[in-house]
């Protein structure tokens, strides 16, 4: 892990996760770990409207707790119910919470490479519809990171299971005095949850 990102990481142990956002994510807890009981592939697509925020956020913290706690073969995915862009202070949260980002292209929807450990593969983020050919197409487990996403799709075909584990959007704060520490908060709250699921495992 870069060194930034490790002492992230000390100060989300900290932060304390409540009686009853533990009990929204046990079942995402019970799905990772029956995975890893009969030793096969855990697939997790992390579904917004927009893919632009919050699913991000949720992708790239997920796989990273994966690796902090030395979960294998966890493949976490985002999209959304329709492609826009991956706004850019969702990049700029992350670059200051320690990770690296490489910006690949500079179209309207850039591809971004994001890593946590110099030697692991970086996630590779881009806005998508869910079920776009990037994604898995079956065989994976579908959270829904936002209200309306979740009201927006009764049905994620190919999902195994689908689990509302949805987030405030910090879009709400744009272009105000607080955005910075607005989009902080809610990257460190999504880094926190993904914690403690992948700290559950055995």
């Amino acid at each position: 892990m870069f060194e930034n990102l490790v002492t992230t990481i000390e100060s989300i142990v900290k932060i304390e996760v409540s009686e009853e956002r533990k009990s929204v994510l046990q079942p995402l807890v019970d799905y990772i770990q029956k995975k890893v009981n009969t030793n096969e592939e855990i697939r997790l697509n992390f579904i917004c409207t927009h893919n632009s925020r919050r699913s991000h956020l949720s992708q790239i913290w997920a796989q990273t707790m994966a690796f902090q706690f030395g979960i294998k073969n966890v493949f976490c995915y985002s999209g959304g119910t329709e492609a826009t862009a991956m706004f850019p202070k969702v990049s700029e949260t992350l670059v200051n919470q320690g990770f690296q980002i490489q910006k690949l292209s500079e179209e309207q929807n850039p591809v971004y490479t994001v890593k946590f450990n110099e030697n692991q593969h970086p996630i590779i983020c881009f806005s998508k519809t869910y079920f776009d050919d990037f994604n898995p197409k079956n065989n994976f487990g579908a959270i829904m990171t936002c209200n309306n996403a979740d009201e927006g799709c009764p049905m994620v075909f190919g999902a195994e299971v689908r689990f509302p584990i949805k987030y405030d959007d910090p879009k709400a704060f744009d272009g105000t005095d607080v955005m910075n520490e607005k989009y902080t908060e809610r990257s460190l709250q999504i880094a926190s949850e993904m914690y403690f699921v992948f700290s559950q495992i055995k």
